[in-house]
């Protein structure tokens, strides 16, 4: 069954290259559908079109759609396109005639845009409840462990001494960052689309604001075109926020990738989140967190995959948009598994004590002792020449004790002002 279907078949290849994978992505998707299928019932009660027992008839046919939806009972045979016209089905089977009122005065193309901004406000506002959570695991960390130093580096060479109080509480700020995407994201999709029909309006006298106060949207998508113009749009601007925190993720994972191996062992997990060699029984790979660079890593390029999709696309509908929800979907779920394999593993983690007291990290205080030298009255020029020179005679002498007072610093963290940052985004 096809919803634009006149009486001619189309060809089954023709028919199987343009539903693509749509009927898998559409599950996800058709709770949204009977949401707001039932809230556009509503309205063409409210304005004549059907009446409230026929209205409420449907709507309760669409609740017990949207609750298969979600308990994955509901299943969309090869014979329906997508999730709309099996929804019509059912009801058209259920009630007859009525069933067949649904579509009035809206399209596929209002209806999946719909769908979609529901689904997207949902899962923006899942993820950022897990970076929440995530964020808070980082700044606990952050504050149990601000003493322990451990060398930073520039260029991957010993540069100067920092902390895994620094460390942790980095990541918890950058994901502050992160947030205002998803925020941004959220309000693009917290538009009602819903009455722009095929991108061009009704004739019908239908109420679009009755509509978005239904569906707990904040505002109006007020321009049918723009509306249809959203399409596409709201998606980019989703992986825009998803690659933003999967910047995150994958940085973060390197440094745990790098900080695991034997040549830093700053840090290690338990046997069961690691795994082993075929060949080299003393291997303990980070394999949780590599998949996490990886998989974060891939989600940089969706933004420029959906920009590349919609690039040279005129206003109004055009079939390659329906290309958009596949790589947003697989996106989301991707970004979602990620940030729960961080909140499972992280609390594990096993951080190495006095790692800067190795010989090899002497020069991790140079910096210091070149300040210390200023600080006595020495010009800084002067105090850098004397100090190479000692470095490059072997007179070094290293002096580890380390006073770093301004904020942001590693005697200064500032974990309360970084708190407070997030705490304005909640």
């Amino acid at each position: 069954m096809k919803l634009w279907q006149k009486g001619n078949a189309a060809h089954q290849k023709v028919d199987q290259f343009t539903v693509g994978s749509d009927r898998e992505y559409d599950l996800l998707l058709a709770a949204y559908d009977c949401e707001a299928s039932s809230a556009h019932a509503q309205m063409l009660a409210k304005i004549g079109l059907l009446t409230q027992s026929e209205a409420d008839l449907l709507c309760t046919a669409l609740d017990q759609l949207k609750e298969k939806a979600n308990n994955g009972s509901l299943v969309i045979e090869e014979e329906f396109e997508d999730m709309h016209s099996k929804i019509e089905h059912v009801l058209t089977e259920q009630l007859g005639d009525l069933g067949k009122k649904i579509h009035t005065a809206r399209s596929r193309n209002d209806q999946v845009l719909v769908a979609m901004h529901l689904y997207l406000k949902e899962e923006l506002s899942s993820i950022k409840n897990t970076v929440f959570q995530l964020f808070d695991l980082l700044m606990q960390l952050a504050e149990q462990h601000q003493k322990g130093l451990i060398p930073g580096y520039t260029h991957l060479q010993v540069a100067m001494p920092s902390s895994f109080g620094m460390w942790f509480s980095a990541y918890a700020e950058s994901l502050i960052d992160d947030v205002h995407f998803l925020n941004t994201a959220y309000t693009l999709a917290d538009q009602n689309p819903l009455g722009s029909a095929a991108g061009f309006g009704s004739s019908f006298p239908i109420d679009r604001e009755f509509t978005t106060e239904q569906l707990n949207f904040s505002t109006l998508k007020v321009n049918a075109v723009a509306a249809q113009m959203s399409r596409g749009k709201v998606e980019k601007t989703t992986a825009i926020a998803l690659s933003m925190v999967g910047s995150t993720l994958a940085k973060f994972a390197m440094d745990i990738c790098l900080y695991m191996g034997q040549d830093f062992n700053f840090i290690s997990f338990p046997d069961n989140l690691t795994t082993g060699s075929s060949i080299m029984p003393h291997k303990k790979n980070p394999d949780i967190f590599e998949l996490i660079r990886g998989k974060c890593n891939a989600m940089q390029a969706l933004p420029t995959q959906l920009t590349l999709l919609t690039t040279n696309l005129p206003s109004g509908y055009h079939r390659e948009l329906q290309l958009a929800k596949g790589p947003i979907i697989d996106g989301i779920q991707e970004l979602k598994a990620c940030l729960d394999m961080l909140l499972f593993s992280l609390p594990k983690i096993e951080v190495t004590p006095n790692i800067t007291d190795q010989k090899k990290y002497d020069y991790l205080f140079s910096v210091d002792t070149l300040n210390a030298k200023v600080q006595d009255g020495m010009p800084f020029r002067d105090a850098y020449r004397e100090l190479g020179t000692a470095i490059d005679a072997g007179n070094y002498q290293p002096n580890r004790s380390v006073a770093h007072t301004h904020i942001g610093s590693i005697g200064n963290l500032g974990l309360d002002a970084i708190q407070k940052k997030m705490d304005a985004l909640r």
